[in-house]
């Protein structure tokens, strides 16, 4: 085996390492000591556009793959004492957005549409009337789940001009959804899409996640072939991973033999560009790259100005990433968020991580090299003074491997790459970040 081989196979040997959503990875966040005011924080950020984000950490029930910071909680009680506490800290974190643009809004969690339609519209007026969100200039996104499509709440997204609607539909096989602990019946995801679509939102995007146990070739093919039938504009399709701390164990997954996730991937990489998609990262495809009904702010993933209201929400200065402490158990979230609710000040920033100019640039090239826009060489240089293929040699062995190549100046991933994503992504982290995610004690 020649040298490049054996560099190849190196990169290349385990496709699914882990799925790098944002950088640093929120298990590399630690106490920040002393707290950082918040308002100071602010008021050096030159970014023209912002990104506010709602983090509700309730949902139906927990699914066995999932390790977010979510919460399975119906009560409405307890749903309107947070959504209290919400608009308590949007009202004291307002004026240092004063005269300040929001280009994209997004509600998450968790399942924000286990609010009932009241609670639900009442997060538009926070956003609307509290942080000074334009609706007719933001992109404005909602996650959902079949079971909480009602008519009542998609009346409501539609009244506040939701621009995309995401449903976590994961399979249309019975089986494959109650091997996640998924109470999901196939007739409840399809009349949930039948109900969505006939909103006609401007985007509908439809959340998969191929290698569940128990899933073929052929079932993965069944459930990808339904959700196209329904014609979404976006299809998401997720590579299962499960961790310690989750329902859903690795040792049950290793037992199946196996790994036939690769295979999947491809199967529906060929199958989306014949429906039509365009694939914009490994996880995303796409028939919709913008909408015409309004005039929307520009945003760009590389740039920072990312505004979290919630317990569990991130917000991304450009030097300073800060959330609420992070859990996955029951009994650790269930505390943190009534901390958040009890809490009377959201003014200081006493957890999270305190960006290096070294980790500025990794995580620039991260947000821009995993995603179909890739690299602009030019773009990095005018922004930190120096030549990205110089401060990262790794980038120098993705166009060797031929996991990536540069053309006008701008550096792309793949079709193999791409495939391997989360490995790349992986093989990117700092040694000082890879150090605090492995030493993280996860309550």
């Amino acid at each position: 085996m020649d040298e490049v081989a054996e560099e190849r196979q190196r990169w290349l040997q385990a496709p699914y390492r882990s799925y790098l959503y944002s950088y640093p990875h929120k298990t590399a966040y630690r106490p920040l000591e002393p707290a950082l005011p918040l308002e100071e924080l602010w008021k050096g950020e030159e970014t023209d556009y912002y990104f506010l984000y709602m983090h509700i950490p309730f949902c139906g029930a927990r699914c066995g793959f999932c390790n977010l910071f979510t919460l399975p909680d119906r009560r409405a009680d307890v749903h309107e004492q947070y959504v209290d506490a919400l608009e308590r800290q949007a009202r004291q974190w307002a004026p240092w957005f004063a005269g300040r643009s929001f280009s994209r809004f997004a509600v998450g969690g968790g399942t924000p549409t286990l609010l009932e339609a009241p609670l639900l519209s009442r997060l538009f007026d926070i956003a609307d009337r509290v942080m000074g969100l334009d609706p007719s200039q933001a992109s404005i996104s909602v996650e959902t789940s079949p079971d909480t499509v009602t008519e009542e709440r998609l009346h409501v997204l539609k009244e506040r001009l939701t621009d995309r609607v995401s449903i976590g539909i994961q399979s249309f096989v019975e089986q494959e959804a109650s091997a996640i602990y998924r109470p999901q019946k196939p007739r409840l995801a399809e009349e949930a899409l039948e109900r969505l679509m006939a909103f006609e939102f401007p985007l509908v995007n439809v959340d998969l996640i191929y290698g569940l146990p128990g899933q073929t070739p052929e079932s993965w093919l069944y459930s990808l072939e339904k959700a196209i039938s329904y014609g979404p504009g976006e299809i998401f399709i997720y590579p299962l991973y499960t961790r310690e701390n989750t329902i859903l164990k690795p040792d049950q997954i290793r037992k199946q033999g196996t790994d036939i996730r690769l295979e999947l991937y491809e199967m529906a990489r060929q199958r989306l560009e014949e429906a039509g998609y365009t694939q914009y990262s490994m996880r995303r495809f796409s028939k919709v790259n913008g909408f015409a009904h309004k005039r929307i702010l520009p945003f760009s993933c590389q740039e920072e100005g990312m505004v979290g209201l919630g317990c569990g929400a991130r917000s991304y200065t450009r030097r300073v990433h800060y959330a609420s402490r992070y859990g996955v158990s029951q009994a650790a979230t269930r505390s943190i968020i009534a901390d958040y609710v009890a809490a009377e000040r959201h003014d200081q920033a006493d957890y999270g991580f305190v960006l290096s100019e070294a980790e500025q640039k990794r995580r620039y090239l991260l947000k821009a090299i995993l995603h179909r826009e890739g690299l602009e060489l030019a773009a990095y240089e005018e922004r930190f003074g120096s030549r990205a293929m110089q401060d990262h040699p790794e980038l120098e062995q993705l166009l060797r491997l031929g996991l990536a190549e540069l053309e006008a100046g701008v550096l792309r991933l793949t079709a193999l790459g791409m495939a391997y994503s989360d490995a790349i992504g992986d093989e990117l982290i700092s040694a000082d970040v890879r150090e605090r995610m492995e030493g993280y004690e996860l309550r």
